[in-house]
């Protein structure tokens, strides 16, 4: 099987070479076989790279250890879930996926069917973008990291995968992800498109919009189930630490984000024609920025591959990449001068603008404090790494304003907005806002970050509602429709605006969720004797058994049962453990959670000595004190319930639907 996969990826690099060229000449002599020949090998390609994947997860499956890869991340005990998930466990293995994916949606785009003219036009330069960039993955995992090496020496058994990637997360994170980087090769590939042909207008951010809150989505998904895997895994009381790889997901999704919003502004108006082709290619460009990061090992992260010599690859690619992009910008820059220019500040383009600037702002802190311990070495000599504190103080109030700016542009008018069109949009939700401020604050919410925030959710949200209202009204008012029905058709007939909806009030719920674990956080610890009990917030723990212990073939667990009360309320036990591994260096912790949608309870086996890990291990009872860490986490949970939120409102502002026009009653009234 490992010569099938082989042989498929070296097929799949002749095939790619082949359909290039064939690209190439078909359009340049416009001959119609040599482009369906071309597209025969884009499809081609999918298939090889299916062949090649299957092969490798039937190598992981079967416990093959003659190959490398699968015994340096399998092992024979290792759970079936697991083995296949080590598909995408290494650099190599990883480096297919990617491949794999681009070339389903290659396919998919190739065999699309375009819209005569412009769209039909574009799609050969669009395929054959795409397969450039699948020629430099089909590289890689044909000569730099090829998952089908024999192994170098004979294995018994395998190494295993790593402990810290044995969980759900493991599953659904790196997939969700991938997708979303592969995803914004679309897009990037039109707007190239687009300049080659000199069409500069709106057609190819048409074309391309759904893909690119498809390609949105998923990066959405891949970040958030990357911070819950995070919080149940890694054992620190967080989702979010600003680490390198996990801001090299951000910052695509950031700037993902400003052009979504951005090409509404071209697509109404003509306008930010180079912003937004500078948006996209940036973008992608950050796509490849995070894959390298994660694999040239140049900054340590808990998540990264470790050091390899793909790194250079990867620069090598961004550069000519970067190149050959601002090429094209730059030569075509007269043909995309904007149609209409602002017109005032108070003005919705102005709203969206500003939008843009944080976002790529943000981006660009983000940016910064990641590269900077590069940066410092390279004045200085010492590589210095930048903190938490330094990320949260230039996001917060960033993203604050963002959501602001959520609730102010659906009330703000196009062009320019009169003190009267603001008066009468904004008064209802000011006053509805102040009133919850002065709540909040009686209430007893008097952090001001935490306030601010609050408040500023809440002016959203009413935003929301309002304008939700006004679109019933009006539309009852026209047809006659009961509420419902009014309400339901809105919705379905405005899939675009009001899906948007739903994923700002999701954003909400995750800043409601993000303020309160951070601002209101309450954490403890303490070492305990058998029967001694510690007090966090409300909660009281009674370590009341001592530690014990389980032995598995390949891991011994070291656990406890915490008796849990809130109050005169008792809550059970919760269980949190530590792991050692037979392929770890270190105990791996297993945390307890015990979640709601007030709070969450999470507690962690800190440590104990090592007489007690002997005595356990020996089946005698623990002597020495143990050490427990206990976070509570208020409203965490609301960050978990906004991602599917976010999920149900891009899915629905992406569900194609037709708009209909309301019958025309016999007095002229439209129904």
């Amino acid at each position: 099987m490992a010569e099938i996969g082989y042989l498929a990826l070296l097929f799949a690099l002749l095939v790619t070479l082949y359909s290039i060229i064939a690209y190439i000449l078909g359009i340049k002599n416009d001959n119609k076989r040599l482009l369906a020949s071309a597209r025969g090998g884009v499809l081609s390609l999918a298939v090889l790279t299916t062949v090649a994947s299957g092969s490798l997860v039937y190598l992981l499956l079967t416990s093959d250890f003659s190959v490398e890869y699968v015994a340096h991340y399998t092992s024979s005990y290792l759970p079936p879930v697991y083995k296949a998930a080590a598909f995408w466990a290494g650099n190599a293995g990883s480096l297919l996926l990617w491949l794999w994916v681009l070339a389903v949606i290659a396919a998919i785009v190739a065999y699309s069917r375009p819209k005569r003219g412009q769209e039909e036009e574009m799609l050969p330069y669009v395929s054959m973008i795409l397969m450039i960039v699948a020629l430099f993955f089909t590289y890689l995992v044909n000569f730099v990291a090829n998952p089908f090496e024999p192994a170098a020496k004979y294995y018994a058994d395998g190494y295993g995968l790593n402990p810290l990637l044995q969980n759900p997360g493991m599953i659904i994170h790196p997939t969700t992800l991938y997708i979303g980087y592969v995803g914004f090769t679309v897009p990037y590939a039109y707007a190239m498109t687009a300049l080659i042909l000199r069409k500069t207008g709106d057609a190819w951010i048409k074309v391309t919009r759904r893909w690119t809150l498809f390609a949105w989505l998923f990066l959405s998904i891949g970040i958030i189930y990357g911070a819950q895997w995070a919080y149940v895994e890694l054992g620190w009381g967080g989702y979010w630490a600003w680490d390198p790889v996990e801001n090299a997901s951000l910052l695509p999704w950031l700037t993902g984000t400003a052009f979504l919003h951005s090409v509404m502004i071209q697509e109404r108006k003509g306008m930010l024609k180079v912003w937004n082709i500078m948006l996209i290619l940036v973008t992608f460009l950050l796509t490849i920025f995070g894959t390298f990061l994660t694999r040239s090992g140049i900054l340590q992260s808990v998540h990264a591959f470790g050091d390899s010599n793909l790194g250079t690859y990867f620069l090598v690619f961004m550069g000519a990449l970067l190149a050959v992009s601002l090429f094209l910008a730059l030569d075509r820059l007269p043909l995309l001068r904007d149609q209409n220019q602002f017109e005032s500040v108070l003005s919705k383009e102005s709203s969206f603008l500003l939008n843009n600037l944080l976002l790529v702002g943000s981006a660009f802190a983000v940016f910064f404090g990641t590269m900077y311990p590069l940066i410092s070495e390279a004045v200085t000599g010492d590589k210095v790494s930048v903190q938490a504190p330094f990320f949260n103080t230039v996001n917060v109030p960033i993203g604050i304003v963002l959501v602001a700016l959520i609730g102010v542009c659906p009330l703000i008018a196009w062009k320019r907005a009169t003190l009267r069109n603001l008066v009468v949009n904004f008064l209802v939700p000011f006053i509805a806002t102040v009133i919850f401020a002065v709540a909040a604050y009686l209430y007893g919410i008097r952090h001001l970050a935490a306030l601010v925030s609050y408040t500023v959710s809440a002016f959203v949200v009413f935003t929301i509602i309002l304008e939700v209202y006004h679109g019933v009204r009006v539309r009852r008012k026209m047809t006659g429709e009961g509420l419902l029905t009014a309400f339901g058709r809105l919705f379905t007939r405005n899939r675009r605006r009001y899906g948007g909806y739903l994923v700002h009030l999701a954003v909400v719920m995750m800043v409601v969720g993000i303020t309160g674990s951070s601002v209101y956080k309450v954490e403890g610890t303490a070492s305990l004797d058998k029967g001694e009990s510690m007090q966090v917030g409300d909660y009281t723990l009674t370590f009341d058994e001592g530690l014990k212990a389980t032995i598995e073939p390949h891991k011994a667990v070291i656990y406890t049962d915490l008796v849990v009360s809130k109050g005169d309320q008792a809550l059970g036990r919760l269980r949190t453990a530590k792991e050692a591994h037979h392929n770890a260096e270190s105990l791996i912790t297993e945390v307890g959670v015990k979640g709601g949608l007030r709070e969450d309870l999470f507690v962690i086996l800190a440590g104990f000595s090592e007489r007690d890990y002997r005595a356990v291990l020996e089946g005698r009872p623990s002597q020495d004190p143990v050490t427990f860490k206990v976070f509570v986490n208020p409203l965490v949970a609301w960050f978990w319930l906004g991602e599917y939120v976010l999920i149900l409102g891009t899915l629905f502002a992406m569900w194609p639907g037709r708009r209909l026009k309301a019958p025309v009653t016999a007095g002229g009234m439209k129904r």
